[in-house]
């Protein structure tokens, strides 16, 4: 989905709400989903929506939808076809009107092919698809404009403005081939702005 298409949609000024399904236990992520119910577990002594709710009238973002568990997909799976969805430890089905947004690293078609992912979810998600290829293969158009705003960016953070950055070190940047892609990049980055000597003006 391109800036444009968020900015043109209805949905432009309702929430948009992030869930990195990598980064939790596969004991939260539905709760972290779908919410829970007083009593539903030990300390939880009040109801409390989760992001699914928070997203009501906007965008829910899915990254690294690939690592969901097996369980948790038939409940996403059931919130996608039919807008409903059932806190933890709850029995009342709540309705909600959400847009999708995912993002995988990995290969969904060949997960499904190994009996990881669901092929019911698969091709409920496979609507739009848009493959953005790694850093590697975008070539030194896309790789400068990164640069250019990863670097102004990290430079303003750490108050560093006055710092440049020099054909050397330019040239080091489009000769890596950047296995961990704009992550790395930007860790990078972020290392040669700390590490730069106080006054100097150019990296």
């Amino acid at each position: 989905m391109c800036s444009s298409d968020l900015y043109n949609s209805p949905r432009r000024d309702a929430p948009f709400v992030k869930v990195d399904c990598a980064a939790l236990p596969a004991g939260l992520i539905e709760n972290e989903l779908f919410g829970h119910e007083r009593g539903a577990f030990t300390g939880a002594d009040r109801a409390a929506p989760g992001k699914v709710e928070a997203a009501a009238g906007g965008t829910l973002f899915l990254d690294e939808v690939g690592e969901l568990p097996a369980a948790v997909q038939g409940k996403l799976l059931r919130l996608i076809q039919e807008r409903t969805f059932v806190r933890v430890g709850g029995t009342r089905a709540l309705s909600v009107d959400v847009r999708f947004v995912c993002a995988t690293h990995r290969d969904l078609a060949g997960e499904v092919a190994a009996g990881r992912f669901r092929a019911d979810l698969y091709y409920r998600l496979r609507v739009v698809p848009i493959d953005v290829p790694p850093l590697r293969d975008r070539g030194a158009v896309d790789l400068d404009g990164l640069i250019e705003h990863l670097f102004f960016e990290l430079a303003r953070r750490h108050g560093r403005r006055a710092l440049r950055l020099g054909g050397a070190a330019r040239a080091a940047l489009h000769g890596h081939p950047w296995p961990g892609n704009v992550r790395e990049l930007e860790n990078c980055l972020e290392a040669a702005v700390v590490r730069s000597e106080e006054h100097t003006s150019e990296l």
